[in-house]
């Protein structure tokens, strides 16, 4: 279930897979992005509201992304990430409070 305002730029030379539970308004994917589940279709991200998924940022497993979250580029989440902050890095970690 993607809510309103979803918005993908154009995607030129990667796709886009989006696997979850619920994503909130107003959320942007760009390219390389794979949201999945990790070991069983259960498994899936749940992602907030103003989130905004980077180019190839891969968000794997039963995970919550709070509101308004930046994932940086080529960042791994696979643990919870709360509201208002910047996370980047493998496995993603919190960059900055927003």
């Amino acid at each position: 279930m993607v809510g309103f305002g979803f918005w993908m730029p154009h995607v030129i030379g990667g796709g886009i897979i989006i696997n979850c539970k619920k994503m909130g308004n107003y959320c942007s994917a760009n390219s390389g992005v794979v949201v999945g589940n990790k070991n069983t279709k259960d498994e899936i991200a749940v992602i907030g509201n103003n989130v905004v998924i980077a180019t190839g940022a891969k968000i794997i497993g039963d995970v919550k992304i709070g509101d308004n979250v930046i994932i940086a580029p080529n960042s791994v989440v696979v643990k919870d990430v709360p509201s208002n902050v910047v996370v980047t890095g493998i496995p993603a970690y919190i960059l900055k409070q927003i």
